[in-house]
């Protein structure tokens, strides 16, 4: 029989490991329209409307997945067994208490939106650089 002892087989991810991934990647796009918006980085016409579709369209599915699971926030008829009475309010609370993946694919989307603000505002900050290069270049 085969044991791997060695910890080289990927482990499997629960709902509330994609909640703690879901929570890091909003933080990170927190971090990256601040960077955005105190220009920390200049983005060209084309590098923002590419990164801004793909800001829409996962925005796109975030929205898609909150209306699937919004019912994960309701108590699920279990039945009426003690374990189910005990299990209908501990797994509303974890879809929707303020670490739940509700709650964290609420603000993941919060911060997509952050993210598009940033991008407009580093294209825009990418555009005043070129006009102020073009007018020393002509002044030169």
């Amino acid at each position: 029989m085969y044991e791997d002892l060695g910890g080289s087989a990927q482990p499997e991810i629960g709902w509330a490991d994609i909640g703690k991934n879901i929570g890091s990647i909003g933080a990170s796009m927190g971090a990256f329209a601040s960077a955005a918006a105190a220009g920390g980085f200049e983005v060209n016409e084309t590098g923002g409307k590419a990164l801004l579709k793909a800001i829409e369209k996962m925005q796109d599915w975030v929205n898609g997945q909150v209306l699937d699971l919004r019912q994960l926030a309701q108590q699920l008829p279990l039945g009426q067994s003690n374990g189910a009475k005990v299990m209908k309010p501990y797994l509303q609370q974890v879809a929707s208490d303020s670490q739940g993946f509700l709650t964290q694919l609420t603000q993941f989307n919060d911060s997509l939106a952050k993210a598009a603000e940033g991008i407009n505002t580093a294209m825009a900050k990418y555009k005043e650089t070129e006009a102020a290069k073009s007018a020393a270049f002509r002044q030169a």
